[in-house]
C-alpha cells in the first residue's frame, strides 16, 4: 500500500465516521453526501494504485467502472452503486432538499462501508 492510498483510506473512513454520525443526529442528506465521499476517496484509493489520478468526480468514477468493474476486479454492483451514490449526493446537495429519506442515507451508508472494506481488501491483497 502506498502512502497515497493510505490518506485516501483514511480520508475515506474518515467521511464514514461522519456519515454515521450525522445520520444518528437525523441529517439524511449530509449522511449521503459523507457516505459518497466515502465511496469516492476508497475507488481514488484503488486507481492510486494503478497508478491514476484523475481530476474530476466524473472521470474517477468513470475510471472505476474501466479498470475494476469492466475487467471484473469487482462485482459491476460496485460502479452501480458508486453512480447512484454520486446522483444521490447531488441531490442531498442541491435539492430538492429534504428529498432523501432516513432510509436512503442509511441504505448510502451501509453501502459505503462495503464499498470501502472492499476496497481495503483489495489493496491489502
Amino acid at each position: 500500500m502506498t502512502e497515497d492510498q493510505r490518506d485516501y483510506l483514511a480520508q475515506a473512513q474518515g467521511r464514514l465516521g461522519a456519515a454515521r454520525l450525522l445520520l444518528s443526529q437525523g441529517f439524511a442528506e449530509d449522511a449521503v453526501s459523507r457516505a459518497y465521499y466515502a465511496m469516492f476517496y476508497a475507488a481514488e484509493a484503488l486507481l492510486e494504485g494503478e497508478g491514476l489520478e484523475f481530476s474530476s468526480h466524473a472521470a474517477v468514477v468513470a475510471a472505476f467502472g474501466l479498470h475494476f468493474a469492466k475487467t471484473g476486479r469487482v462485482p459491476v454492483e460496485y460502479h452501480r452503486a458508486l453512480i447512484k451514490a454520486e446522483a444521490l449526493r447531488r441531490r442531498g446537495d442541491y435539492g430538492p432538499f429534504d428529498d432523501l429519506s432516513a432510509a436512503d442515507a442509511e441504505g448510502q451508508v451501509s453501502q459505503a462501508e462495503r464499498f470501502f472494506d472492499l476496497a481495503v481488501s483489495l489493496i491489502q491483497g
